[in-house]
């Protein structure tokens, strides 16, 4: 009997950046939930941002039909990835089977990963401040990738996340404010010469173990660091470090 060949590739470390590349630069996604009457899915668009260890985060309003599903069942399923031009299926996309757990509003956890959700979506600003919104942490279990024709891979929650240390967790968004209101030339210059991305007022968006997120408006572009942080003063030793090497490479 022939046994049937794999459609999945081996899950190298260049799939893992496209996955993780995917998932901290999503501003929406596509998420599935079980309706809690009939049984059946029930698909919804929603804003989408990542919390410090990668872990996706999502905005719900307690009327949105997908609250009371996550609320009935956990269980949901996330899909992340721009369209692009052409046909949407040439285009990398990642499907993350995930379990919901919602974040109490008078918590330390809600005040940090509301700063860090409006850093990625500054628009939903006034809908975090009104009560009956919560955030819902969708915590990976497994994912799958698809980076285009031929190349689909299958992902473990170990693959997708990045250190959730709470010391360097909790350094972020000093670091975010101080690069910009103090260093926006050197965030310019990140965007230039690592992301190979126009001149413009690029804006820190944030920063984790592994790298930086940065946006000018609706545009969100990664860039990994070479080594991942392990102390909050690895932060500001790798970010002068990279300001300093792309302003040479720019002035050359």
């Amino acid at each position: 009997m022939t046994e049937e060949k794999s459609v999945l590739q081996p899950t190298d470390a260049e799939a893992i950046v496209l996955a993780k590349t995917l998932l901290r630069t999503a501003r929406f996604g596509a998420l599935a939930t079980i309706d809690p009457i009939s049984g059946a899915p029930l698909v919804s668009r929603v804003g989408v941002s990542t919390d410090f260890d990668g872990t996706p985060v999502v905005l719900i309003s307690g009327l949105a039909a997908h609250f009371g599903a996550l609320k009935a069942d956990p269980r949901s399923s996330l899909l992340l990835g721009e369209p692009g031009k052409g046909d949407p299926l040439a285009h990398a996309r990642i499907s993350i089977a995930t379990q919901a757990v919602f974040i109490e509003r008078n918590s330390p956890e809600h005040a940090r990963i509301a700063a860090r959700y409006i850093s990625h979506q500054p628009k939903a600003k006034l809908y975090a401040e009104l009560g009956d919104f919560r955030f819902v942490r969708l915590e990976p279990q497994s994912a799958s990738l698809n980076g285009g024709f031929g190349r689909a891979y299958s992902l473990t929650a170990a693959d997708l996340l990045s250190s959730a240390d709470p010391v360097l967790a909790a350094a972020e968004a000093g670091a975010v404010e101080h690069m910009n209101e103090d260093h926006a030339d050197s965030v310019d210059q990140y965007a230039r010469h690592y992301a190979k991305a126009p001149m413009g007022n690029w804006a820190l968006a944030g920063i984790d173990a592994d790298g930086i997120d940065i946006a000018l408006g609706d545009d969100m572009r990664r860039i990994f660091f070479d080594a991942p942080l392990a102390v909050p003063e690895d932060m500001h030793i790798k970010l002068v470090q990279m300001a300093r090497t792309a302003r040479k490479a720019l002035e050359a």
